[in-house]
């Protein structure tokens, strides 16, 4: 008989960390801020143990430009934060993606705008999904809705960075950092850590041509052909999008939401359903790439909508732009400060099944 996976019982952050050991991540470079200090804290640690190397930056600032040398030089790095230290290091995420630089980067969403609270929220959907700094860019974006997800994400997320030489963020909150679950490790097969080493600078000694990384390009056309180049890159991302789709099949009235959200949307369904009301969720993986197609398919079919985020209404506007050809959305706002629960959504979603 063959053994069983050892299951462990983890915070979402931990799972991250986790994860990204699992990926061979060989450097981190933090600086705290709740609600994601469980993520530095584990990495000082065990990032050490494993033979990689952890600092705890002076700033944020300088944690995102670590993690932009780090990046550049090929090797497997990551950064993490939360809402307003992710607003400092968003000049170096830009740069990153203007230089097709691979990087992983956590934001566990905390409420805002400003300093806020250190509770949940999704207000940081915008930020995630439009990039965050300037210039016409984006960069792929993942929304694990449980513990598990979380590391199975993070171990993705450095697949992704690598494979489209991109920025990939992993967007949480504090109930997915803060939660514990049991969770089954795994360890990826044949992992290229030498991915890279045909681009990044790693020192030549003479023994190879130059090689140079930037997002400064200042010869006539050389932009405007950089950012085709860039925006050829994510719109073949979009066969890459993800959803969760949850008793969507004959639903009358399908919830989209994401990330813990989408967890706590998922137990209204399962309530309607027991009652024999025809409700459904569609939880989007990718943030972005958006899954307009998937969303779009059921549209067609006629289902109604129901947006439902810890936020004013963000996500919002991707829903509405996958299915505007043939349909519309209802929303529902939770108001950041507030710890949404199952019984809170039921009557906004009986309000749209019935279509007050």
């Amino acid at each position: 008989m063959s053994k069983q996976p050892e299951r462990i019982f983890v915070k979402g952050n931990e799972a991250i960390s986790r994860g990204a050991l699992a990926a061979k991540c060989k450097c981190f470079f933090g600086y705290p801020i709740t609600p994601q200090n469980d993520i530095p804290e584990f990495m000082s640690s065990e990032l050490i143990k494993a033979g990689g190397d952890f600092v705890q930056a002076e700033s944020e600032v300088a944690a995102a430009n670590m993690l932009l040398g780090a990046g550049a030089a090929g090797i497997r790095a990551m950064t993490s934060s939360s809402s307003p230290g992710m607003s400092l290091k968003q000049e170096a995420i830009s740069y990153m993606a203007g230089s097709e630089v691979p990087a992983v980067i956590v934001n566990i969403n905390r409420g805002g705008p400003g300093l806020g609270d250190i509770g949940p929220a999704q207000g940081d959907y915008y930020q995630s999904t439009r990039g965050g700094g300037h210039g016409d860019y984006r960069h792929f974006t993942l929304a694990p809705g449980n513990v598990q997800e979380a590391y199975d994400l993070t171990i993705r997320a450095f697949d992704i960075a690598f494979a489209e030489r991109t920025p990939v963020l992993i967007l949480g909150d504090a109930i997915m950092g803060q939660m514990k679950e049991p969770i089954i490790p795994w360890e990826p097969e044949n992992i290229d850590e030498e991915a890279g080493r045909d681009w990044c600078i790693d020192g030549h000694k003479d023994k190879r041509e130059k090689r140079l990384i930037k997002s400064l390009f200042l010869q006539e056309g050389e932009l405007a052909g950089q950012n085709k180049h860039l925006q050829a890159k994510y719109d073949a991302w979009q066969d890459m999008a993800e959803a969760e789709k949850f008793e969507v099949e004959d639903a009358d009235l399908v919830i989209c939401a994401y990330g813990s959200i989408g967890r706590i949307a998922k137990s209204a369904v399962r309530k309607f359903r027991k009652e024999g009301k025809k409700v459904g969720l569609f939880r989007p993986i990718t943030l972005y790439p958006f899954p307009n197609k998937e969303l779009l398919e059921l549209a067609e079919q006629g289902k109604r909508f129901l947006t439902i985020e810890h936020n004013l209404g963000q996500m919002l506007d991707d829903v509405r732009l996958a299915i505007r050809t043939v349909a519309d959305s209802d929303f529902y706002p939770i108001y950041p400060g507030n710890l949404p629960t199952p019984d809170e959504l039921e009557e906004p979603i009986l309000n749209s099944l019935e279509g007050k």
